[in-house]
């Protein structure tokens, strides 16, 4: 996406309907792509293998078109840090980062609503 691009709203999202939270939910509401915001937001995940780690199991496959996805609508930005083999990191732009308060709020749900959820510490999330 080109850095113009990032600041703009974005465009061909709707699919569905005019629904601004039917739109969100088409872009981020699977039960993996939260979880990639989530470790990058909170976690500093950067590299392909690190959010492999994560406990939840992501397939190599489905990572990689959750990663494209993000990168394709400016969530994120794929960078090379490595060149022989070219291997890449990623960052959350401005959109990206503009997904904290939710990302936090649903934390905050959880930690209430959800019996033996991880409470993270405020350094984690960054209070």
């Amino acid at each position: 996406m080109k850095s113009s691009q990032k600041s703009q709203k974005l465009t061909g999202c709707l699919k569905r309907s005019i629904c601004p939270i039917t739109n969100t939910l088409d872009l981020i509401g699977d039960k993996w792509t939260l979880l990639v915001i989530r470790d990058m937001l909170f976690l500093k995940k950067k590299s392909f293998n690190e959010f492999l780690e994560s406990p939840e199991g992501i397939a190599t496959n489905i990572l990689t078109e959750r990663l494209n996805r993000l990168e394709d609508n400016g969530i994120i930005a794929k960078r090379p840090y490595q060149e022989n083999p070219v291997r890449y990191e990623y960052i959350l732009t401005k959109r990206g980062n503009d997904l904290r308060p939710v990302v936090m709020e649903m934390i905050r749900w959880g930690n209430a609503h959800i019996e033996g959820t991880f409470v993270p510490s405020k350094k984690m999330v960054g209070k």
